[in-house]
């Protein structure tokens, strides 16, 4: 293995390290395993090894290429990605090549990283289990009769995989911290706007957040220092720098607040529930003092989600008509083309999702429906705020479960939708959150906590996290 993308980056900055050979490693292991994982749309491995080798030739000619100098790096196929196809494992974009980087792409670009491919993902970012995808499922490395996660199953599968070092993903409603918690690597939602949304094809435009994946909690605070940071092109963005974190890691978490939400809803796994208990006793152990508290509307995530999400997609896909890019069926009239594009270009969830969004923003139905929703969203956020006065981070499970088999909940939407229980909230509030492996439970397969904060603590967030992780490595 070629190791953490910290020291990776050391090594071919300071000339020890090849990023072509680095980069030739990470290709050789997508050659071996990538047709069984399918986490790649497209892997673009000539574009790689050109931008590898001038990488290298910058470091020659002395100049410092930036803080992940030749880190592979994989990208979730909804960012847009200059000349690169970026489908959203959608039909209904096929063909479309953007003319512009999203601003994290860039980012990335400036700070040397170099971008194997574009990963697979539930289309549109709407799933939990990387099999909505039109390009076929993506299959958990840790067993391939198994999901990864999702949406951003593909992004998380690269990582555990060892195709790339880190990855970037999408969280709306769990979808980065979920599918890290399936596959055993770390994965953050930051807060809402620390990261700019510019370039993300948008799902729920108020939910969206761009975040990281990585194999370690350095990486991924090292990659978010990266592409956070306040841009002029996000209207969302924050107007600060990205917070530092680079000291905050070895800060332990004696004193520390982290709190137990007692009226958290039921419906984990026992073995999942063990793993949360162990990750306090953890806490507690290291100097943090663990205080019960209440979150009262947390129940209601679920819920007001999935009429707030879907109302803005239908909003959000009403671009997708036929007429300015990706797929077109023609047909006799204008109208006839809208319905025969979207009917042939969209799959299954993303139909009912719009369906169900369209229902509750349409007239007669949005204030009992979509304006409803809104309040449960507000009080969920004054919710969590009260919590945060006497805790200073909280503690729950990522996911209900460990990774299940491929089309098991494929029939039954419902089931599925529970699988972002505990996650949706911290979408709702907007506020950081981060998923840190810790153990496993059923078949041995990875076990996922997950760290709340409030809005911009991120740096006592990967405080705590990284004490997890440490309990763990150790």
């Amino acid at each position: 293995m070629s190791g953490p993308a910290s020291d990776i980056a050391m090594g071919v900055r300071d000339g020890s390290r090849s990023a072509v050979t680095v980069l030739e490693d990470y290709l050789a292991r997508i050659d071996a395993r990538e047709p069984r994982i399918h986490a790649f749309n497209v892997v673009l491995a000539d574009e790689a090894r050109h931008r590898a080798a001038d990488i290298d030739a910058l470091v020659a000619n002395g100049a410092d290429p930036g803080p992940l100098a030749g880190v592979p790096v994989a990208l979730k196929d909804n960012m847009c990605t200059r000349g690169v196809p970026t489908t959203c494992s959608s039909k209904i974009l096929e063909g479309w090549r953007p003319p512009y980087d999203a601003t994290v792409v860039r980012r990335l670009s400036e700070a040397g990283a170099v971008v194997v491919g574009k990963t697979n993902l539930d289309e549109f970012a709407m799933g939990s289990s990387t099999e909505n995808s039109a390009f076929g499922p993506t299959r958990n490395p840790h067993d391939p009769t198994r999901v990864p996660g999702g949406s951003s199953g593909g992004s998380a599968a690269a990582v555990a995989a060892g195709f790339v070092a880190v990855s970037l993903g999408s969280d709306t409603g769990g979808s980065i911290r979920q599918p890290a918690a399936l596959c055993g690597v770390v994965g953050v939602k930051p807060s809402y706007g620390a990261v700019s949304r510019y370039g993300l094809v948008a799902f729920a435009s108020s939910l969206d957040q761009i975040g990281p994946f990585a194999n370690t909690v350095a990486d991924a605070a090292l990659v978010l220092q990266v592409i956070a940071g306040h841009d002029p092109a996000d209207s969302t963005s924050i107007p600060q720098p990205a917070a530092d974190l680079s000291d905050v890691l070895t800060e332990g978490v004696e004193g520390v607040r982290v709190g137990r939400i007692v009226d958290l809803p039921s419906g984990a796994d026992p073995d999942v529930d063990e793993r949360l208990e162990a990750a306090l006793e953890t806490l507690q152990t290291a100097g943090a003092k663990i205080v019960d508290v209440e979150v009262p509307a947390f129940t209601y995530g679920l819920t007001a989600y999935y009429l707030i999400a879907p109302a803005e997609a239908s909003s959000n896909l009403a671009r997708y008509d036929g007429v300015r890019y990706g797929l077109r069926v023609d047909a006799t009239e204008t109208n006839a083309m809208y319905a025969a594009t979207r009917a042939e270009g969209f799959g299954d969830e993303v139909k009912r999702r719009i369906m169900l969004g369209t229902y509750a923003l349409s007239a007669g139905y949005y204030d009992a429906y979509y304006g409803k929703a809104l309040k449960v969203r507000r009080l969920i956020a004054d919710d969590f705020e009260r919590a945060y006065q006497h805790a200073d981070v909280l503690l729950t499970p990522t996911s209900p479960t460990v990774a299940f088999p491929i089309g098991e909940r494929t029939d039954n939407p419902f089931a599925m939708y529970l699988c972002d229980t505990y996650t949706i909230p911290t979408n709702l509030a907007g506020h950081p959150a981060v998923s840190v492996p810790f153990g496993t439970g059923a078949g041995r397969l990875p076990v996922g906590v997950q760290v709340l904060a409030p809005m911009l603590a991120e740096p006592m967030m990967f405080r705590v996290a990284a004490e997890l992780e440490r309990a763990v490595t150790s």
